[in-house]
């Protein structure tokens, strides 16, 4: 009579637990969107027909130049883009947060191959953003002394952004955040020759 008894409450509270487990399944909250199969980003290719990745840049692309802005050439654009992002930024400027010597964005797709081309010397059909000197436009490396290098970053983006022109770096890429669809990016480097 006594096992019996035990193996009813035994009984019980196995189907108690079992039963609290499968409802607190069935209410558990949905997982994130991200956390849904999400795809992940695509890598574009960014290059130029002027230097190689990771290559010394012409001079006519700098201070020492003509401070023009170097050829560059975007595939892989995945499908859904609606704009796209240039970033050129100094990291081994002198100062806190390196140099970002260009700034541009809602740069319109003028083709639907996945490629876009950047003439040299062809400011992009975008928004022009603020560089850390303050200017609107492409400004050249123009290292204070040694070997620096020029990183320039490009975004696709599903969205026009909603920024006025002269947006800093660290407003484009907060409010880039939950819209690119992939990114790519290019280095250049560059030392000033002194006499």
């Amino acid at each position: 009579m006594r096992t019996a008894i035990l193996w009813i409450i035994i009984t019980t509270v196995i189907g108690v637990v079992v039963w609290g487990a499968g409802r607190s399944v069935v209410n558990a909250p949905a997982p994130e969107p991200s956390a849904m199969g999400r795809e992940p980003m695509q890598r574009l290719t960014l290059t130029s027909s002027a230097f190689a990745h990771n290559s010394m840049m012409p001079e006519r692309f700098t201070c020492d130049g003509t401070d023009a802005i170097p050829p560059l050439d975007i595939a892989g654009i995945p499908a859904g883009t609606k704009t796209l992002a240039l970033i050129m930024h100094d990291p081994d400027a002198p100062r806190p947060g390196g140099w970002t010597h260009w700034v541009i964005y809602n740069i319109k797709m003028e083709n639907e191959n996945s490629k876009m081309t950047i003439g040299e010397g062809e400011e992009p059909n975008g928004i022009a953003g603020r560089g850390t000197g303050g200017e609107l436009t492409y400004q050249g490396p123009c290292p204070p002394s040694g070997t620096h290098r020029y990183f320039f970053m490009v975004y696709a983006l599903d969205a026009t952004l909603p920024l006025g022109a002269g947006s800093t770096k660290a407003e484009l890429e907060e409010v880039m955040q939950g819209h690119i669809l992939g990114e790519g990016e290019f280095i250049g480097l560059y030392s000033r020759k002194r006499p």
